[in-house]
Order: C-alpha cells, then sequence, then structure tokens
C-alpha cells in the first residue's frame, strides 16, 4: 500500500484535451465528483495519464514480469472476475493452485512419496509468503520453549543487512528482533560463518537468500547448513534455515541443477519463491513451501470444507484475484522444465552481453557475479567527477530506468547501478542500452563536476603566487547554466532532439 497526499491546491482539477468533448469543465482531483461522465471521457482522461507513466519493458529496476503470451494474458482475462478464495464456486481454480504447490515443492527437492501431497500455498508475493514462513518458525519455537518451560518472549532471525524490506516488516510487525550480518566492500550477501555466530537460544531461524536484490549473488546455504547443524549438536538447539528464493527459486533449478540450497539441505525447513519473478507471472503471485507438514503447526492452519473434502487454508489476506494462479499453472505446463531452462540460459547469455559491452568501456568496476541472477550491477572506477546516480538520471532521457543505490551497512560508501535482465531484454536491446550508457558518459565529461571537486577558481596573484578563491553558489550555479546552454544548443544545432 502506498501512502498518498494531496501534493498541490492549484492542481485540484484533471483537465483532458480529447475528453472536453464531452467535458465542458474540469473533473477535481482529490474528492469524488458529483456527476457521472461518458466511459469514452474517462477512458481517455486516465490514459491520458497513464502515457506518463515509463515503459514498462525498459524498467531495468524491476525484478517482476511485464511480458506474457497473448494465449496467457487472455486466460487472465478470462478470470479476472473470479475471487480465488470462493472455493466453494470454484474448485478448479483451487486444484490448479494445489497442482502448482507440488510442481514447486518438487522441483525444489522436497522429500516427497510420488502420490503425497505437497505442504505451500500461493500468496500475493513473496513479501506475505515471507511472513506466513516467519509465523510458522515463531510458533514452533514458542510451542518449543513453554513445553520446555523457557522464555518465549524474546524471538530473533538472523538475516543478512542485504534483505529486502518485508523481512525488516516482518520483524516489525510481528515482534521479532532482527540481527543482521553486516556487508563489507568487496563481499555483498551474508557471510554463513557470521551469521552462525550471531545465532542464540532464541533464534527461531536463519534466512539466507537466492538471489540477493543487490548484485543478484546467490548466498552460500550449504555452508550455512553445515556450520548451523554442528552449532545445534554442540548446543542442542535444533535451529531451522529459510531460503528466500523470490529470485533465484526459478532459476537455480534450471541453470545451477548440482547446487544445493534447497530441500536436499537437512536443515532447510521452508521456501519461498516469487511466481511474478522468473515465475514469468505478472505482479502478484508468490509461493511458500514447507519441507514437511511438522514444519507448519496446525494451529496457524484454517480448514474449510467444500465438497466433501478438507481444504486446508493459511495466509494472511482473504479476497484475491485467481488470474494469476491460472497464469502460473500456464507457465509450467506451458514451458516445462525444458522451456524454463532455455528463458533462463537466454536471460544469462544476455546478462553476459550487457556486462563484456560495460567493461569494454573501461569505465565500470561490475559488482555482480556470473553465477547467480541474470542481472548486472557496476559502479563507476572514477566518481571524481560525477557519480552513478547522474548516470541514471541521465539515462531516462533515452527511456531507460536505471536505479542507482547505495549498498546497506557497513558497505554504505559503495554505490552500484543494477540492469536486470528479463525475458523480454533481447540481446539488441542490451547492445542499445551500452551506446546510451556510452553517450550518457561522454555527455557527463562535457559537464562541469557537481562532486565538489572543481569549486575552486585559481588566480596568479604577486610574485607568481597562485590563490584559490573558493567560487560562490550563485557563480557555481552559472557556470553549469552556461554550460548546459553551449551543450543543448549544440545539440539543437546538430538536429538531434
Amino acid at each position: 500500500m502506498a501512502l498518498s497526499e494531496a501534493v498541490s491546491d492549484g492542481d485540484a482539477y484533471i483537465q483532458s484535451t480529447f475528453a472536453s468533448r464531452h467535458l465542458q469543465t474540469s473533473l477535481p482531483r482529490f474528492k469524488m465528483p458529483e456527476s457521472s461522465i461518458p466511459k469514452e471521457a474517462a477512458y481517455q482522461i486516465i490514459n491520458d495519464e497513464l502515457m506518463l507513466d515509463g515503459n514498462p519493458r525498459l524498467n531495468l529496476a524491476s525484478f517482476v514480469t511485464t511480458w506474457m503470451e497473448p494465449e496467457c494474458d487472455k486466460l487472465m482475462m478470462e478470470a479476472i472476475n473470479k475471487n480465488y478464495v470462493d472455493m466453494d464456486e470454484y474448485p478448479v481454480t483451487t486444484e490448479l493452485q494445489n497442482r502448482c504447490v507440488n510442481m514447486i515443492a518438487r522441483l525444489f527437492n522436497a522429500p516427497l512419496e510420488d502420490s503425497e501431497a505437497a505442504v505451500g500455498v500461493g500468496t500475493v508475493g513473496s513479501s506475505e509468503a515471507i511472513m506466513l514462513a516467519g509465523l510458522a518458525f515463531k510458533r514452533r519455537w514458542q510451542n518449543k520453549r513453554k513445553a520446555q518451560g523457557l522464555p518465549s518472549d524474546n524471538p530473533n532471525i538472523v538475516t543478512g543487512a542485504n534483505v529486502q524490506v518485508c523481512w525488516e516488516k516482518f520483524a516489525r510487525y510481528f515482534e521479532v528482533e532482527l540481527k543482521e550480518v553486516k556487508l563489507r566492500e568487496g563481499y555483498y550477501v551474508m557471510d554463513p560463518v557470521k551469521a552462525v555466530e550471531m545465532v542464540d537460544e532464541n533464534t527461531i531461524c536463519v534466512a539466507a537468500i537466492l538471489g540477493s536484490t543487490l548484485n543478484g549473488e546467490f548466498e552460500d546455504v550449504k555452508l550455512l547448513n553445515d556450520l548451523l547443524q554442528e552449532k545445534n549438536k554442540e548446543s542442542g538447539w535444533d535451529t531451522p534455515i529459510h531460503v528466500d528464493a523470490a529470485s533465484g527459486g526459478f532459476i537455480a533449478p534450471f541453470l545451477y541443477p548440482e547446487l544445493e540450497w534447497d530441500f536436499r539441505l537437512p536443515l532447510v525447513k521452508s521456501i519461498n519463491v516469487s511466481g511474478h519473478k522468473y515465475g514469468l507471472v505478472y505482479a502478484g503471485i508468490g509461493w511458500v513451501v514447507w519441507r514437511t507438514k511438522e514444519d507448519l503447526p496446525e494451529e496457524l492452519i484454517f480448514h474449510i470444507n467444500y465438497l466433501g473434502a478438507d481444504q486446508p487454508t493459511f495466509t494472511l489476506n482473504f479476497s484475491k484475484g485467481s488470474s494469476q494462479v491460472i497464469a502460473q499453472y500456464y507457465q509450467l505446463i506451458r514451458l516445462g522444465f525444458e522451456g524454463y531452462h532455455s528463458v533462463m540460459e537466454n536471460c544469462q547469455q544476455n546478462a553476459m552481453v550487457l556486462k563484456a559491452g560495460l567493461e569494454k568501456t573501461g569505465r565500470f568496476t561490475i559488482v555482480s557475479k556470473d553465477k547467480g541472477v541474470p542481472l548486472v550491477a557496476f559502479s563507476l572506477k572514477d566518481t571524481t567527477r560525477h557519480n552513478e546516480f547522474e548516470v541514471s538520471d541521465m539515462l531516462r532521457r533515452f527511456g531507460w530506468i536505471v536505479p542507482a543505490y547505495t549498498m546497506p551497512a557497513d558497505a554504505q560508501h559503495v554505490t552500484v547501478l543494477r540492469v536486470v535482465v528479463r525475458e523480454d531484454f533481447s540481446r539488441t536491446l542490451a547492445e542499445r542500452l551500452v551506446l546510451d550508457i556510452t553517450k550518457v558518459l561522454n555527455e557527463l565529461d562535457q559537464l562541469p563536476s557537481k562532486n565538489g571537486n572543481s569549486q575552486n577558481h585559481h588566480f596568479m596573484g604577486k610574485n607568481g603566487v597562485v590563490n584559490m578563491h573558493k567560487k560562490t553558489a550563485l557563480e557555481t550555479q552559472r557556470e553549469i547554466t552556461d554550460v548546459w546552454k553551449k551543450f543543448v544548443m549544440a545539440r539543437k544545432s546538430s538536429k538531434v532532439c
């Protein structure tokens, strides 16, 4: 949910050129209009405003799917009026969700017999999935502590400082202390050794990330499992692991099948994955699966009977659409293992093309790893005159949305740009992006520095002594304005706009 506010009294009305054929007055912006308007006018007003949004396919900040096949689009539209929670009315949709859970659990090597049903649920995204997994860990820990006659009012969870904000939300909303392993320059994921050192008797789980949001890197879940097994044996605890595979869960099984990160490791009790990322479904679907029924406390599950069968349900929200569940099932059966492997391999190859192009400029240090989520994270080698935020800002003139951000503690002095390579980001687009980044760098080279390193004016004084006079803010602003004017005029004269 985004928090909103009315920002301007002078902009309190919406005006539309084309809709004025139907309307003679402007519409209020922050309150419901008194009268109805024609459907054509309503559509045109909204469509006009939406034109100012960015192009989703050029939004390289997002991991979320922005393209699906027309056949899947059609299925989603046909199911858009189905409320998933109405299991009595839509039992087939519920069945499709159960099939997805079983397919995903087996993809993650859950220890299931051939006919055994997996334990899991569809969610609106990995944020809800993480909340549910965290609640299960907290309740299991509390139950065990109470049974032992020990205090159960101070739970904590160990993560890296690179976790997505939903982990912080879980900790704050459900009163769990968040113990973060700090990062360091050159190592931007959770250190398993330091993580295990932070584990104590109140730790409900250690959360590992398969595909860091910051640089796409996979954390070493195998090493974490081995170290934690040793500590559990020494201490008598049974601290488990949750794997946040929001980004990497639909990548590792296809590109790195030999990598042990999932239920093959005995301490991994639950895994979440985002269907709307590399599961290749539009925004609004996530999944969480548990190793066994025992790992999900029964008291957290609500049971609904319909058509003579028991339907367990464990979610935070109630109503939600069915379209994304249906779309996930479409992708799983449409692509199969072969298709997902092909898509992920193509994404990875396009990421390598982009990486090679950036390295060829000689201006960037690559921060991401080749093995991980198909993305490229990179930093400027020289930031004495301009920084990554300026590069990000100027790329928007070409339509590209490339985020710049600082790393978390203790690597907050490092700034990076990140390009997420999705299925619809072709090799041609990768090559075009490199060309546009090169143009931006050349343009920045012609501009005065914004980093405060060129703010002193030198002049020759008496006896050949060089004196320095610090420019005023007004002088600096005038200099920047003059340079920009020359730059714009040069582009106009070359008929480039």
